[in-house]
């Protein structure tokens, strides 16, 4: 006898609460939803609906992993931000709302601005570049990664958003994956969300987080600060006279952030909190300047 949905969802929410999952309900709902291909709705409404038996198995599968601490959008393959979904990949990390702080700041300040560019560190699944990107008419940007494998998560994600003329991912460390004229033409956008949880941090993290999201994308072994002391610098290499930068940062980085952005010759600088009221990203601003005279 085939199971029902109502079963399988009290078995699926009895096995993760077993296994001190949060949220077991909700997650519950999502993956037995994708496992038997119906609407979330339906399980509550037709709970008496049989489920094939390939599809059981599947969600059985889906409940074993998420028992493990593996994320919900790593076994769906897929994670919903901004406005879009985005493919993951195991060299990516999977986004998460805080970011979308730094993709809302970057429109407002690009929003006016006719045929932007971007250039954005560490793009990851491209996330934050295409959102950007996506919602900025004429826009067009460079996504860059030290990683293969994250890379090519970004180009796939840039296609299914029939985004691919407007972006080009590459594979770079830092900005050697720039050319000259690249650099010549500068960006009026730096966005980065670079690895800038400590060491020390990496230890008090979710099993989520710590099994699942790649280590390089998160920490930089030390005071979570070494990505902002080159990308401070290479951001204002980069940046248009009058352009700007925006990072993503930790709790607690705001100051240290701001001040590097000063060494490096940003003037401006702002911090914007996330939902959560944290602090989530600095930006500064590049001078346009003459002899003798500099306008902010």
């Amino acid at each position: 006898m085939s199971a029902t949905l109502g079963t399988l969802m009290a078995e699926g929410v009895a096995a993760l609460n077993e296994a001190g999952i949060e949220n077991a309900r909700m997650d519950v709902r999502i993956l037995l939803a994708r496992a038997a291909g119906v609407d979330g709705g339906r399980i509550s409404a037709w709970p008496e609906d049989e489920v094939a038996a390939d599809k059981e198995a599947l969600f059985r599968d889906m409940i074993a992993r998420r028992s493990g601490h593996e994320p919900v959008g790593r076994i769906l393959g897929e994670r919903d931000f901004w406005r879009h979904t985005f493919k993951l990949a195991p060299e990516t990390l999977e986004p998460r709302p805080d970011s979308e702080t730094l993709v809302e700041w970057a429109i407002d300040f690009l929003e006016d601005n006719d045929a932007p560019r971007i250039v954005d560190f560490g793009a990851g699944t491209g996330c934050l570049l295409l959102s950007t990107i996506g919602d900025l008419p004429g826009s067009s940007g460079i996504g860059l990664d030290i990683s293969e494998g994250a890379v090519a998560c970004a180009r796939e994600n840039a296609r299914a958003l029939d985004l691919d003329g407007q972006v080009e991912f590459r594979v770079s460390d830092w900005d050697s994956a720039l050319d000259d004229r690249e650099r010549a033409d500068g960006f009026d956008l730096v966005m980065s969300n670079p690895p800038y949880i400590t060491r020390d941090e990496m230890e008090t993290l979710s099993p989520e987080v710590q099994k699942f999201d790649p280590r390089i994308a998160l920490t930089d072994e030390g005071d979570g600060l070494a990505a902002y002391r080159v990308l401070s610098q290479v951001a204002f290499d980069l940046a248009k006279p009058g352009g700007f930068v925006i990072f993503e940062i930790g709790r607690g980085q705001e100051k240290d952030v701001g001040q590097l952005l000063v060494e490096a010759g940003f003037v401006g600088v702002e911090y914007r909190e996330d939902l959560g009221g944290i602090v989530r990203c600095v930006a500064a601003k590049k001078t346009r300047c003459s002899v003798g005279r500099c306008v902010i």
